[in-house]
């Protein structure tokens, strides 16, 4: 959950999440020095008059400003390309969970129970409990189970949406027509908060996501309950 004035990403509650807060550091770190080193050349050329002028027409100091730019994009599109696969890759997942988007509210479907469909609205300002976060709670929460792999299929009725969960690295977009899926795994229990990332329509601010990741016990329950 994200908290006033944080400039941060949310804390990972995922191992993608995780992978994705590293990726980052790790090009912040490039673009960190390459930012000091330009700002060094250009002070220098501001502080100074003197002129190596053996190095205005050298072949190896073109040779090394080709080469490594060259480098560095390969050391960023490297773990890139290998967090991207990642994120695609499903193996046998636990569960199944179909997520439809509407103008303004989402809808999910257990495809993996018989008869567990609900509809998942804001909670209106007016019925809001002392705690409860305004325009982020909602009256029917996602409940799936951690430590699992969860399958979500994703899709809209309408116009475009997007099923977004930050602390977890989610990010899909429902599409009309379309079954865009995403993986889950959750390594603590928790509430985490979402919304709707795609500018859909006049409410699009009042399309929040929550799902509650509870022990494999508490979710067996819990869609008992519901059946």
């Amino acid at each position: 959950m994200a908290y006033p004035l944080e400039l941060g990403f949310q804390d990972a509650s995922s191992p993608i999440m995780e992978e994705l807060l590293h990726f980052h550091d790790h090009t912040l770190m490039i673009v960190f020095l390459i930012s000091s080193l330009v700002l060094y050349i250009i002070s220098l050329m501001l502080s100074t008059k003197l002129t190596h002028t053996s190095t205005m027409d050298a072949q190896e100091v073109e040779t090394i400003w080709t080469i490594l730019p060259a480098i560095i994009l390969i050391l960023i599109a490297l773990p890139s390309l290998r967090i991207l696969y990642m994120m695609d890759e499903i193996n046998d997942p636990s569960l199944t969970v179909k997520t439809m988007g509407h103008q303004w509210y989402w809808s999910y479907e257990y495809t993996d129970y018989e008869d567990l469909i609900f509809d998942s609205y804001m909670t209106p300002t007016l019925d809001l409990n002392p705690g409860d976060l305004r325009l982020l709670e909602v009256d029917n929460r996602v409940i799936l189970p951690m430590e699992l792999p969860v399958r979500m299929l994703i899709s809209s009725e309408d116009v475009l949406h997007s099923w977004a969960i930050p602390s977890l690295g989610l990010k899909t977009d429902a599409i009309p027509g379309r079954l865009n899926q995403a993986t889950l795994t959750s390594t603590r229990p928790g509430l985490f908060y979402g919304q709707c990332s795609e500018i859909c329509g006049s409410n699009h601010s009042f399309m929040p996501i929550v799902l509650e990741l509870v022990p494999l016990k508490h979710f067996e329950n819990w869609s008992s309950s519901m059946l």
